[in-house]
């Protein structure tokens, strides 16, 4: 939830007192370092989690693993900050703003997060987090007034990263027996951190290589700001459409595959994406409906490429529901790790190639144009080869009437945001409350089924209520 609410409350305050160009050094700033951050930790979070899991049991033997697996990630972290150093000094006009940033491999080599989630006991790990976010969002507040303040807004964002990893080392003693360095051995953990490295590296690149190539080719900071401010919005449906829903399933779902319930598998993942779909058509056409008043009010003045960002954006969500459900409810759980990174690999190449030849020409928009490239041959590879446990027919029956739905909801939204003449926030709050209410009787008068299970799920929940009063 803080996750979901921090950008809700900043990015409206940063992006008037930095600008497009102030938020557009940031994320092509923090894109950058992202790659230093992989080869820092390499697989060490999954990796580590697991050892930890198996073996939670045993004080002893978790304890020297904890060891060797926290003095590889120290030692890789090292080398790691010392190349960051290296290229900050080498970057003359990006200097100041890269050594800002390198606290992040600081708290990469000191975040033991992997080590609490394997002992089950992420109460650590989340009351941490919370505390130093919460206090991060405060001092953002009091310390970043203006624009002179970017290097500050640096500082600020990768020393709360910081000061969250160290801060767990607090509660470590209780967990951990004293351990003989003599026969710590580290060969075998970095033979497999590294096997958890590869699927990390492609996802981080397929995520982060159109803002750095963004930067790198445009040399300018506005772009990456318009691009870095949309891609917001759709992550922030993305978090609240398929994060979730994938965390729970993929479990569940990896539970009945051990026991050899295909069917079951099949009827989650179909049901799941019945509702995915129902969101991911309500959000793209909500978001194309209200961007034009919502991208001034949420952002201020100096954003007007956002709102065609974010009409061009639309596909991504819908494109990506289908490789991400899969991937997360089937290519997991069934022990298809291989198969899903190949097709991240895939989708990355083509979009590299596809940024290098759009974004010299339309340059954001280019960008925007090689991702959906990319995330449709993905979620086609996903959906091709996944053994019919989600198929093109079943996509297209689901989709059809949330087309029609969105459409309408869409054309009315907007003529809504053009009748009324009031101001920015209220205009905003009448389209999505309009939108909600359209799309809903809409989908009710085609008779889907899904909004008539989840008006069924709140009606019990209310009758619930009631009954506890």
């Amino acid at each position: 939830m803080l996750s979901l609410l921090t950008p809700l409350i900043t990015a409206p305050y940063i992006s008037r007192t930095l600008g497009a160009d102030g938020v557009g050094l940031f994320s092509y700033s923090d894109s950058v370092i992202t790659y230093f951050n992989l080869f820092a930790v390499l697989g060490t979070a999954s990796y580590g989690a697991r050892e930890i899991a198996v073996n939670r049991e045993d004080k002893t033997v978790s304890s020297k693993l904890f060891w060797e697996i926290e003095l590889l990630t120290v030692a890789t972290s090292s080398v790691s900050l010392i190349a960051w150093i290296v290229l900050s000094l080498r970057l003359k006009e990006f200097s100041p703003f890269f050594i800002a940033l390198s606290p992040i491999l600081i708290s990469s080599m000191f975040d033991i997060s992997w080590f609490y989630t394997g002992k089950e006991m992420l109460k650590y790990t989340i009351s941490v987090s919370a505390a130093v976010k919460i206090i991060s969002i405060i001092c953002l507040f009091l310390f970043v007034r203006t624009k002179t303040d970017l290097i500050v807004y640096f500082w600020l964002n990768s020393s709360s990263q910081a000061i969250a990893s160290i801060s767990m080392w607090i509660f470590l003693p209780r967990f951990l027996v004293k351990t003989d360095w003599r026969l710590f051995k580290f060969g075998h953990h970095l033979h497999e951190t590294l096997v958890y490295f590869i699927p990390g590296v492609a996802s981080a690149v397929y995520s982060y290589l159109d803002k750095t190539l963004l930067g790198l080719i445009t040399r300018d900071a506005y772009q990456n700001g318009y691009y870095e401010q949309a891609t917001k919005i759709v992550n922030l449906s993305k978090y609240l459409i398929f994060s979730s829903v994938n965390t729970v399933l993929g479990a569940r779902i990896s539970y009945l595959y051990a026991k050899n319930e295909h069917e079951q598998i099949r009827e989650h993942i179909s049901h799941s994406m019945d509702y995915i779909i129902l969101m991911c058509y309500g959000c793209v056409f909500g978001i194309a409906g209200v961007a034009k008043r919502f991208v001034p009010v949420f952002f201020g003045e100096g954003y007007t490429p956002v709102i065609t960002l974010l009409y061009l954006m639309g596909p991504i969500l819908i494109i990506m529901a289908n490789s991400t459900c899969l991937s997360n409810q089937y290519y997991v759980p069934c022990g298809r790790i291989k198969d899903t990174t190949k097709y991240i690999i895939i989708g990355s190449c083509i979009n590299l190639c596809l940024n290098l030849l759009l974004i010299p020409v339309w340059k954001s928009v280019g960008a925007v144009v090689a991702s959906i490239a990319a995330e449709l041959v993905v979620a086609i590879l996903h959906v091709k080869n996944c053994n019919k446990y989600l198929t093109i027919s079943t996509l297209i029956k689901l989709s059809y009437k949330r087309l029609a739905a969105g459409t309408i909801m869409c054309i009315s939204v907007a003529m809504i945001g053009n009748v009324i003449d009031a101001s920015g926030i209220f205009t905003v709050i009448i389209q999505v409350i309009s939108g909600i209410i359209i799309y809903g009787v809409v989908l009710m008068l085609l008779k889907d089924s899904m909004i008539f299970e989840l008006l069924g799920i709140i009606k019990m929940r209310i009758q619930k209520g009631d009954a506890c009063e």
